[in-house]
């Protein structure tokens, strides 16, 4: 018998990696505890709750799933390049937004790159530079500040440390605050002095009421931008994202992009929902009323809201996990803001009115 040759183990940068925790249900306690997911209110999540448009799931129902699908995902691109005023060059279409952010890390990191994020944020972005050997320098707004990020100093920071990567998520998760093109262009000029790159995750800007347009400001070189279509267009199940940016930037995260990334499922739906991009926008406009009315419900209760600009925000209970805990008994499941930095908060992600009206029960009793 051949002597044991010991088995070889996974990169130390991996063994060591603490992964994020994310929203949404936990579908493994679940079972154990024998709840069916239909039974669980998710107030964890932010998508759009009025669901996508009925023509999406004929759409869906008509997929054909024994052919390969357009690993480009061509017709799709053209139509978010034309949306964006783009060529499609510079659009590359993702597995969600997730897929995006560890294709950025995968393209522009090396071992010891110092990266800037910019926080408290989704924590992705964090493990996707980590996983490449970069060392994450995390740089928190101020709780007394409302969490609104101090542009100068991060300004500052930027031109101090040279990072390869500026991290921010605007309209910010779990904040809900939304960064004005001044701000940005502020950080832009930085990034360009530092020579570093500037990744701006849109996810949530179709909820913003009045978002303004940060296209034209990749004509500096130093700018990606992130979005999604798993939020707003409520395909959270199918995973939808995309990247907008040079053309020599999403060349280069083409590269490092997986063949057929984008399944079949997912290019059709996401074709159908923009045919249908104005019924969207009504349930955009209708949430963001609805998001005024459950925070306003919510503040009633003696709870402190802070303010948004999205379909989520914060609500300080003192003890988030106590809260979580508390909810989920009655089938209803918040975030905990722990991962985040904030235990003392939940985020709340809007829901319809009804539904919105079991959680403003749940909360007053307790």
């Amino acid at each position: 018998m051949e002597p044991s040759v010991r088995t070889p183990l996974p990169r130390r940068v991996l063994q060591e990696l603490a992964p994020d925790q994310h929203g949404g249900l936990d579908y493994a306690r679940l079972r154990a505890e024998g709840i069916a997911p239909d039974e669980v209110l998710d107030f964890s999540v932010n998508s759009n709750p009025f669901g996508p448009h009925p023509a999406v799931r004929e759409a869906l129902a008509r997929v054909d799933i024994c052919r390969y699908p357009d690993p480009e995902a061509g017709l799709l691109r053209e139509r978010l390049a034309a949306l964006s005023g783009l060529p499609p060059d510079q659009v590359l279409v993702t597995n969600g937004t997730a897929q995006a952010i560890w294709l950025v890390a995968l393209a522009y990191l090396d071992p010891g790159d110092a990266v800037l994020i910019l926080g408290p944020t989704f924590g992705e972005y964090r493990v996707a530079c980590q996983l490449m050997a970069a060392i994450v320098h995390p740089l928190p707004a101020l709780e007394e500040q409302g969490f609104l990020p101090d542009v100068a100093q991060i300004a500052d920071r930027i031109r101090t440390l040279h990072p390869r990567l500026v991290w921010l998520c605007n309209p910010n998760n779990p904040t809900g605050v939304y960064l004005g093109r001044e701000a940005i262009l502020h950080l832009l000029e930085a990034c360009q002095a530092a020579g570093s790159l500037l990744v701006v995750d849109e996810a949530y800007v179709n909820f913003v009421d009045s978002p303004w347009d940060s296209v034209p400001l990749m004509e500096s070189g130093h700018l990606l931008i992130l979005r999604s279509m798993t939020k707003d267009f409520a395909l959270a199940g199918l995973r939808l994202g995309y990247v907008l940016g040079t053309g020599e930037a999403v060349r280069a995260l083409r590269r490092a992009q997986p063949p057929w990334s984008v399944n079949a499922a997912a290019q059709v739906t996401g074709l159908t929902a923009l045919d249908h991009l104005e019924e969207y926008r009504e349930t955009w406009r209708a949430l963001r009323g609805v998001t005024e009315d459950l925070r306003a419900g919510i503040a009633g209760l003696g709870l402190p809201v802070l303010p948004t600009a999205v379909n989520f925000f914060l609500v300080r209970t003192g003890d988030g996990d106590r809260t979580r805990e508390a909810l989920i008994r009655r089938r209803i499941l918040v975030r905990s803001c722990r991962s985040f930095g904030l235990p003392a908060y939940i985020r709340i992600g809007t829901r319809r009115p009804e539904e919105n009206r079991h959680l403003l029960e749940a909360l007053a009793e307790g």
